[in-house]
């Protein structure tokens, strides 16, 4: 299996400025999703970040998003979670069952709109963790 580490930045509104700002700053692809992409097409969200990161052919990426306006959110708390991304799906639950020790599950690991395998939880240290399955190339 290949397991990616990434920072995920959470944001209020700001992933689109926040990634073409860090895209000027490390060059680059830029990769925006919006909720309206993902069928969410609430006037308040809907140019949103869903999903976004920059990557380069070096190895820098990271990754961000818009929180939900109806969801918690603490800049100062919740800045960012660290994303797992692999390729194999019994490792990647090797994993998740490892992290879920005590764990607060905020979504189980389950097939999602965007991933065969999706999970979120905050370990036991507070420590905020995103695993999934990189989806297929469409």
């Amino acid at each position: 299996m290949t397991i990616a580490v990434t920072p995920h930045l959470n944001f209020r509104g700001t992933a689109r400025a926040a990634l073409e700002f860090y895209r000027s700053v490390f060059g680059g692809e830029l990769t925006i999703i919006s909720y309206a992409d993902m069928g969410d097409a609430a006037a308040e969200t809907a140019d949103h970040v869903a999903w976004g990161q920059v990557a380069t052919a070096d190895g820098f990426r990271i990754m961000a998003y818009d929180v939900y306006p109806h969801l918690d959110w603490d800049r100062g708390r919740d800045p960012f979670f660290v994303s797992v991304r692999g390729t194999a799906p019994e490792e990647l639950r090797a994993c998740w069952d490892g992290l879920a020790a005590d764990a607060v599950i905020k979504q189980p690991l389950a097939p999602s709109p965007w991933s065969p395998l999706y999970g979120l939880l905050t370990d036991r240290f507070g420590i905020t963790w995103t695993l999934d399955i990189a989806a297929a190339p469409a």
